[in-house]
């Protein structure tokens, strides 16, 4: 089955690269009621990502169209229960998709990352009536992106407010770290109430008063459209207030995002090893003293390449048995036990997934000279975009809370970062 709507080809989509929003499309989803049919279409898909994906970073062409693309596949329903019409797939599964999506396009995996969270929140929720308000959307094909922290003040300071106004609120304030917000139908934040109360809400990205400003300037993850989300004076319709985010007590939810940027360094990984193998085919020249004529028969090269596939190969490992944890919390009825258990084993992945993911990336310009800098090959993405992943929470934090849970058997705290 084709990825394309009708009349479409692979080449017009390339070609065109737009700039700017792609709406919605009504009837472009093509419905899928099970994982492995989605599987397949990921698999048919990830190629054609990779393609110029290296240049996209280079130039920072946002991937407008890969992230409808995506939607239009249905691969945002991996975790939608068959019930409600998705395909019931486990956290492992989305994990396996992000992953390997990264190992194509850091960035596009990253940014998918609100609208998978927004997914798994109204699945903790088991709100029936919150669920049959938004799950249609999504399986319809609709894209969900954030608007997140602040800047300014202590990390985590909360300055954007929702007022009551008649029968629905108003919401004023100014977010940062909007990941995936600018490839988005709908736009999901949190803001205090008039009790002072942190209230989740999602509102259509055309609504009046809110504007998303693209002024993300990172050195790495440059296409996740993680720039400023302002809301200035914005409605909020009653039954688009959700839940917020639980930090009084342990959830599944803070692991699923923590993860979810463990991936996206596996994939990293493994999108350097890609490309040590291919400049070494195509490029490398071994060093005038080398034993080898070429340098895929240089041994020092060769060990290059090795430690980067062992590094690639571990993280991957490490990420998809967090993810087994996850799952078997879920199956074992989100007790406190399993849920703690999960955090660690998230922990521990990511902090081995941030470390790999760097290692790898520095080791991919050990296999060539000085042409491996070159921006024409544009390797160093791979190191920028791990250290930016990296830095989204100090690994060193992970580490110390693992090892306080061994040693005195401390849970993990519940700020939300595990």
């Amino acid at each position: 089955m084709s990825l394309l709507s009708s009349g479409e080809s692979h080449r017009d989509t390339v070609a065109a690269r737009p700039t700017a929003f792609v709406p919605f499309r009504a009837g472009a989803l093509q419905p899928a009621r099970s994982v492995a049919a989605l599987q397949a279409r990921s698999l048919r898909l990830l190629p054609q990502i990779a393609e110029g994906a290296a240049q996209r970073e280079r130039e920072r062409v946002l991937p407008y169209a890969w992230v409808r693309r995506i939607a239009e596949a249905g691969l945002y329903t991996l975790r939608v229960p068959t019930a409600q019409g998705g395909a019931g797939g486990t956290v492992r599964d989305v994990i396996r998709f992000i992953t390997d999506l990264a190992a194509v396009d850091s960035n596009l995996a990253q940014a998918l990352r609100p609208g998978f969270g927004f997914i798994e929140s109204l699945l903790h929720a088991g709100d029936a009536a919150d669920q049959a308000r938004w799950f249609p959307h999504v399986l319809a094909g609709e894209i969900f992106g954030n608007a997140g922290m602040e800047r300014g003040g202590p990390h985590g300071q909360t300055l954007t407010r929702l007022t009551r106004d008649g029968d629905h609120w108003r919401v004023s304030g100014t977010k940062y770290y909007s990941t995936g917000a600018l490839f988005s139908d709908w736009v999901s934040s949190f803001a205090l109430d008039e009790l002072g109360k942190e209230t989740a809400f999602t509102v259509p990205r055309d609504r009046a008063g809110v504007q998303l400003v693209d002024d993300f300037d990172a050195m790495g993850q440059r296409l996740t459209a993680s720039g400023t989300s302002v809301f200035d004076h914005a409605t909020v319709r009653s039954d688009e207030l959700r839940p917020a985010m639980p930090r009084d007590r342990r959830t599944p939810l803070p692991g699923f995002y923590q993860l979810f940027l463990a991936a996206v360094e596996a994939g990293i990984a493994k999108n350097a090893l890609t490309d040590a193998i291919a400049f070494t085919q195509r490029h490398a020249r071994p060093i005038k003293h080398s034993s080898a004529t070429r340098s895929v028969d240089d041994p020092y090269v060769q060990h290059t390449v090795g430690e980067i596939a062992s590094q690639a190969y571990a993280a991957d490992a490490v990420v998809m048995k967090a993810a087994d944890a996850i799952d078997a919390a879920w199956q074992g009825g989100l007790t406190e036990p399993l849920l703690n258990t999960a955090a660690i084993e998230v922990a521990q992945a990511q902090f081995f997934a941030v470390q790999a993911a760097l290692r790898a990336s520095e080791l991919v310009f050990d296999v060539g000279g000085a042409s491996a800098t070159s921006h024409e090959h544009n390797l160093d993405r791979h190191w920028r975009n791990a250290r930016t992943v990296a830095n989204h929470n100090p690994r060193d934090w992970k580490a110390a809370v693992v090892g306080a849970h061994l040693l005195t058997g401390a849970a993990p705290p519940t700020t939300g970062l595990f």
